[in-house]
């Protein structure tokens, strides 16, 4: 199937990413990292994962594949679905990346177990409930910390004229 974006045609077989960064934020190891930590988890099942540099504080994760099987009418030719996954000012900063993971297995491969990502997921929804789940041994106060997304440094990052 062939989709175009941008004055530019792609055939794509395997459900493609793209993340897009901005260039002046100097967020493309950022964007570089997300790629790497997607590639590593899901090898075979994506086709790509793309770096599109850009500028005005954006950063968006978005994924181009076919519908599942399931999903699809009889004798016509599935049409490329294109969801954002990500987008930091809609959904308040940079994803986890546990919660990308999960982001997007459930639209390529529901079925699939991600193993200690799936953990540390129902992990930290269970401290931010106050409730466990049994066979989760996690620390609530590690849980609860990244829940609340202070993986980032307290320090303020200066933000170019254009991404304010």
């Amino acid at each position: 199937m062939i989709y175009k974006t941008n004055k530019m045609t792609t055939q794509i077989n395997n459900p493609r990413i793209t993340i897009q960064y901005c260039t002046q934020c100097k967020w493309m190891l950022r964007a570089a990292y997300f790629a790497q930590e997607l590639l590593s988890t899901f090898s075979t099942q994506l086709g790509e994962v793309a770096l599109v540099p850009a500028t005005g504080g954006l950063f968006a994760i978005t994924l181009f594949y076919y519908p599942l099987e399931n999903d699809q009418t009889e004798g016509q030719q599935p049409e490329v679905q294109e969801t954002l996954l990500w987008e930091r000012k809609r959904d308040g900063g940079f994803p986890e990346v546990k919660t990308l993971k999960s982001l997007v297995r459930n639209v390529i491969d529901p079925q699939r177990d991600l193993g200690h990502t799936d953990r540390a997921l129902r992990s930290s929804t269970a401290a931010t409930t106050g409730t466990t789940t049994a066979g989760d041994t996690a620390d609530t106060t590690t849980a609860s910390a990244s829940a609340a997304g202070t993986t980032e440094p307290a320090e303020k990052k200066e933000e170019c004229a254009d991404c304010r």
